[in-house]
């Protein structure tokens, strides 16, 4: 049972980057999916999450318009596309999931409790 953050690298500031959370050992079925950004020296962020039980999705603040979450369950990975990225994406970035999603949804107070490993985003010219 296994989650695997994957997608990073080093892209210049505006560029773009899609990072995938693939599934293994057990299907994203009737989750909340979350992706988690950790900068240098800071605590873990919420940026993004989507539910596959009822589409749901939810974007903090700081990458609402630029990122786009979705889920391709035939696949079981999760997607975040991430455009016109800055030196503030600068992390390791992290999903996991909620398997217990109130009211099936993806908000910024679900409570995630499987983690995969990270995959790290450099943003730098």
């Amino acid at each position: 049972v296994q989650l695997q953050a994957s997608g990073g690298g080093l892209v210049q500031p505006g560029g773009s980057l899609m990072l995938s959370c693939a599934a293994s050992g057990f299907t994203l079925d009737y989750y909340a999916i979350g992706w988690f950004r950790q900068a240098p020296g800071k605590e873990r962020e919420g940026v993004s999450c989507i539910s596959s039980i009822d589409g749901s999705v939810y974007y903090g603040d700081s990458v609402k318009g630029r990122f786009t979450i979705s889920i391709d369950k035939s696949k079981n990975i999760v997607y975040l596309q991430m455009n016109n990225l800055g030196p503030e994406d600068t992390g390791i970035w992290y999903c996991a999931t909620d398997r217990y999603p109130f009211g099936g949804r993806c908000g910024p107070d679900n409570k995630y409790d499987f983690w995969g490993q990270g995959t790290q985003v450099t943003v730098s010219s």
